[in-house]
């Protein structure tokens, strides 16, 4: 699949002088191979990885094809979340900047409703929404969709896995039948499929390589690290390659909120984004993020999905995604539009068996690396500064100071030692302040002190600590937490050991990190299934290294749902039964029985 000029493929002066504008020449090849087809009015089913371009793919075809004097809804585009809604609404925008009377309406989950009822009355053409929202003003009677004539599932892989099957048929089914249906996915599942075979009308598969599948521009590798270690890492690795701007992440809510304490602990600028932050919250981190405000957004799945930011230089995959669809959206978030990017996952023990889940999914090698040393992140940090120190050099924009330096040499000292001194009153004035003092009667033994994991990031913090946003603004609810209340002096962080057994050098023994049963809520422990409970069988157990907070955790991050809808977990041998919810057992079951858990295909079912 080959790559056109926008110019060869037969588009109106407006829409070519709007791409000439945003400065794009080149048609990316989904976008060569999909447009023309919708032109001629053909259903297209379209296979891509985020950042590819699709969104212009199917977004020239609606707005050439939108007829500016019918003032009704033309084309519904749904979308998975408010965030990618609002992207995609962007989109449309700048393409259609030179096309007069073309009107783009986003409805979307925590906007007002006055603003959207407006744009409709007014009758905005292409109409750009969630599944959710656009069902209710179905039922409103504020939407009326007999007069559609081109609908757009984007990612529809991801509103399947988000529990919006049910809405969109009946979305689907609201639309006139005589209408062009476009699909576009990264993966495509049966459900997908079913879709398809159901609603579209011999559609055109366009699919890219499945090596761009796999995002060849991002550099892919693994640490295997206990997860105590995880945080020490995270850091080592980022004063090790001096990254500006990166996505970190985490299955759950509570593991996002915990790390960015870390992270804002030890100096670095972080942000969270997740589901308990209303959309005001999330808007002022992003438009912070878009603008290099942050270094680092940490985010769980459902929260990041449409994040678009061109410049991210590394994804981290801090908790490994329970599957591989999760793995492609992530990487997806950086080596976008021809850049590369990395994507670093964290591995702790059983998780080795996920990480070849992964790589038979994508079709990739996934390379493991070694863990750097102190000497080395030591040796780097050298290197950044010896590079600055050239490029103002060789650049000449510095003040002389050849007086001082004469009067330094008439005193008997060499320019080497003059330099040296310079260098190190400049790092001394950045050193690392002391350790805080032990409190009285604590007798422990002092632990190493590990400078390379933490002082690039008080660096960091010190140079940018006016810039940093209030907890208040991000942090939606603090559940009981006094956020005032004074924190008791931070731990240093242990030194990173590997999992694997040929480990060279064992950590000095430290009080553990959080583990994860500390990280999501303990399931209740009454033996009886209570009232509105059902209980669940599933094939996996102890001889599996299960515990029950696995299962929450799964749970939690295959559905979204909160932890409050699991009770008992009762674990035997070779399998387990846990209580959940009753009018969420469905949904559990249903998104369980697909996933890959500790090595083996889950298999659920009512008990």
């Amino acid at each position: 699949m080959t790559s056109k000029l926008f110019s060869e493929l037969g588009l109106s002066p407006e829409i070519l002088k709007a791409i000439d504008k945003l400065g794009f020449e080149k048609a990316a090849p989904i976008q060569a191979a999909t447009i023309p087809v919708l032109m001629q009015g053909l259903d297209v089913v379209g296979q891509s990885q985020t950042g590819s371009g699709k969104t212009a793919a199917f977004a020239i075809p609606v707005i050439e094809k939108t007829v500016v004097d019918q003032r009704q809804p033309q084309a519904l585009i749904l979308c998975p979340t408010r965030e990618l809604a609002v992207q995609v609404s962007e989109e449309f925008h700048k393409l259609a900047l030179f096309k007069r009377g073309i009107s783009v309406l986003p409805i979307y989950g925590g906007q007002s409703y006055e603003r959207q009822f407006w744009g409709l009355k007014q009758g905005a053409q292409i109409i750009i929404g969630t599944p959710g929202r656009v069902m209710d003003h179905m039922r409103r009677g504020t939407l009326r969709l007999e007069t559609v004539k081109f609908v757009v599932l984007d990612e529809a892989d991801v509103m399947l896995n988000m529990g919006f099957r049910d809405d969109i048929e009946t979305i689907l089914r609201s639309v006139p039948k005589e209408r062009q249906t476009v699909f576009f996915s990264a993966t495509l599942p049966r459900p997908i499929r079913d879709l398809i075979e159901k609603y579209a009308r011999s559609p055109q598969n366009i699919q890219i390589e499945q090596k761009a599948m796999t995002v060849p521009t991002v550099e892919q590798v693994y640490y295997e690290v206990d997860r105590r270690f995880k945080i020490e890492l995270l850091t080592r690795l980022i004063d090790l390659y001096d990254f500006k701007l990166g996505i970190v992440f985490c299955n759950t809510k509570r593991m996002v909120d915990d790390l960015v304490d870390h992270l804002e602990a030890q100096g670095y600028m972080a942000d969270r984004l997740h589901g308990d932050m209303n959309q005001a919250m999330r808007d002022r981190v992003m438009n912070k993020f878009r603008k290099s405000g942050l270094e680092f957004l940490v985010a769980t799945d459902i929260a990041a999905r449409g994040i678009d930011v061109d410049d991210v230089q590394v994804v981290f995959n801090y908790d490994l995604p329970y599957d591989g669809e999760d793995y492609v959206h992530r990487i997806g978030r950086t080596g976008r539009a021809g850049k590369n990017g990395r994507a670093i996952s964290f591995v702790s023990g059983r998780e080795l068996f996920q990480i070849r889940v992964i790589e038979r999914y994508t079709n990739m090698r996934i390379q493991r690396a070694q863990i750097p040393t102190a000497d080395e992140v030591e040796s780097a940090r050298a290197n950044q500064f010896l590079g600055k120190l050239r490029a103002t050099l060789q650049s000449g924009d510095f003040a002389k100071q050849d007086l001082l330096i004469g009067r330094l040499l008439e005193e008997g000292f060499s320019s080497i030692d003059i330099a040296s001194a310079l260098i190190h009153e400049l790092q001394g004035s950045q050193a690392q302040p002391a350790r805080p003092t032990r409190a009285e009667g604590d007798d422990r033994p002092e632990r190493p002190h590990l400078r390379t994991s933490s002082s690039a990031g008080r660096e960091r913090g010190a140079e940018r600590s006016e810039n940093r946003t209030p907890r208040s603004e991000t942090r939606s609810s603090e559940k009981g937490r006094d956020s005032s209340a004074t924190r008791p002096p931070r731990r240093e962080q242990p030194v990173i050991a590997p999992t694997h057994r040929a480990a060279a050098v064992k950590p000095v023994p430290a009080p553990p990190a959080p583990r994860e049963a500390e990280l999501a809520p303990k399931p209740k422990a009454s033996r009886a299934t209570p009232p509105d409970f059902v209980r669940l069988f599933i094939n996996v157990g102890s001889e599996n290294g299960v515990v029950p907070e696995n299962i929450v955790t799964a749970i939690m991050g295959h559905t979204g749902l909160p932890a409050k809808v699991v009770g008992t977990v009762d674990i035997r041998g070779r399998h387990l039964f846990v209580d959940v919810a009753a009018s969420n057992s469905s949904a559990i079951i249903t998104k369980l029985n697909r996933a890959e858990f500790k090595g083996k295909r889950l298999k659920v079912k009512a008990a």
